[in-house]
């Protein structure tokens, strides 16, 4: 079974980037590693840093509309042998088309059109983690929060989406939603 999902966070680990899915309202999270490029994307979507040339997943949604397709929404469905596998619910007109997909780039998609994200219970059972042990962890790391004006931080996270440094591009995103909760 399927359920509703958010990005949690992306970050840096030891083993690489990572984003961090969690069903909304759950406990739960479930890394999935991805490439710097495919951490950079999602960041950039979530965070809607403008760019002066479309990146690819923004060339592929103008395609997408250019001839008729929507993205419904995002679905993670599996994990075999360490792969997370995904699909993108596309409608055309009348017709449900289902397309295999990395996470990663669904992800990076969904976040852009702002489209639901799903996620298998099967996977979140078999790949998640307590996201009360992610907060300790990032706690003991965490720099000093000091100013939050909303600007910024905005250049703040242009900054360290340009500077490729993902972790902290995470933080200062979180900063903004945490200032826009306010």
């Amino acid at each position: 079974m399927l359920v509703e999902a958010e990005i949690w966070t992306v970050a840096r680990t030891d083993q690489g980037n990572a984003v961090l899915i969690k069903p909304v309202g759950g406990e739960t999270a479930v890394p999935i590693f991805i490439g710097q490029p495919e951490a950079q994307s999602i960041l950039i979507g979530l965070g809607n840093v403008p760019m002066p040339r479309p990146l690819s997943h923004d060339l592929f949604i103008m395609i997408m509309k250019k001839v008729g397709v929507a993205l419904q929404r995002v679905e993670i469905t599996g994990l075999k042998e360490g792969t997370f596998y995904a699909q993108l619910i596309v409608q055309q007109g009348e017709e449900t088309i289902v397309v295999d997909s990395r996470p990663s780039d669904a992800i990076a998609l969904a976040v852009r059109v702002k489209c639901p994200i799903f996620i298998s219970e099967t996977v979140v059972d078999e790949a998640g983690i307590s996201v009360h042990s992610i907060t300790e962890e990032a706690k003991e790391t965490e720099p000093p929060r000091g100013d939050t004006s909303k600007s910024r931080l905005q250049k703040e996270l242009e900054e360290a989406v340009a500077e490729e440094n993902y972790e902290r591009a995470a933080q200062i995103r979180d900063q903004l939603k945490d200032l826009e909760n306010q």
